[in-house]
């Protein structure tokens, strides 16, 4: 009797061992979903922001060699 209540402890022990580590693993690739996105979404802010100042750059008007004259002076 002695030996199965040992077997059985082993098979518990080793059975919470490989469910400790499926769950670490889970969280691992939890860990890297959630930075592939982070670094998705500030891509696209990134990319928004470079079309913005694009826009804004174009909007601007073309440098003529005259310099521009200070209201104060």
């Amino acid at each position: 009797m002695r030996n199965v209540e040992r077997v059985t402890s082993v098979k518990s022990e080793l059975l919470d061992i490989f469910m400790s580590m499926n769950v670490d693993e889970h969280t691992q690739r939890q860990r890297a979903c959630a930075k592939r996105s982070l670094r998705a979404r500030r891509g696209i802010e990134q990319h928004r922001e470079f079309q913005k100042l694009w826009q804004e750059i174009a909007d601007l008007p073309e440098h003529d060699d005259e310099p521009i004259e200070n209201e104060l002076h």
